[in-house]
């Protein structure tokens, strides 16, 4: 796994009414530093939200609570021990986890399956409207050898 990223289980409490599912808690150490705000956004199905990057030390923390999501992770991170890696993550409902993304890495995600999926994000840095901390590249770039439509192997 790329350097820095890490995954938590989420743990789906389960009864009669429906379900539960923590998506936060100040004592995970996947929340390190914390959050300094979230958001969530809802993505049409096969929609791809990629790539971007944080140079100022922003952590990302993706959930996605409803449908299903496809995330990439790429490190070009000069001074990492995992440069040149990429990690793929299939999250959602139906596999709740919480991802740690450094934000030096690029990142994006795309909607997989018949319906929406929800994203929910815990920043560990405000959005600044003014000037916002974000490098973007397409999400087809050459630069980064991941096809979002490739199947996994079985």
């Amino acid at each position: 796994m790329i350097s820095g990223v890490t995954l938590r289980d989420l743990q789906t409490n389960t009864d009669e009414r429906g379900h539960l599912v923590e998506v936060y808690r100040e004592d995970w150490d996947e929340y390190d530093p914390s959050p300094q705000m979230s958001y969530y956004s809802m993505t049409y199905p096969g929609v791809t939200r990629a790539w971007h990057k944080h140079h100022h030390g922003q952590i990302d923390h993706f959930v996605c609570p409803k449908g299903r999501i496809k995330v990439g992770v790429y490190d070009d991170r000069e001074d990492s021990p995992s440069q040149g890696e990429l990690d793929t993550f299939v999250i959602g409902e139906h596999n709740q986890k919480v991802i740690r993304i450094p934000g030096e890495c690029w990142h994006g995600f795309k909607a997989i399956g018949d319906e929406p999926a929800f994203l929910i994000n815990f920043p560990s840095k405000l959005y600044d409207y003014e000037n916002p901390d974000e490098e973007r590249l397409p999400y087809d770039t050459d630069k980064i050898p991941l096809d979002w439509d490739e199947k996994p192997s079985e």
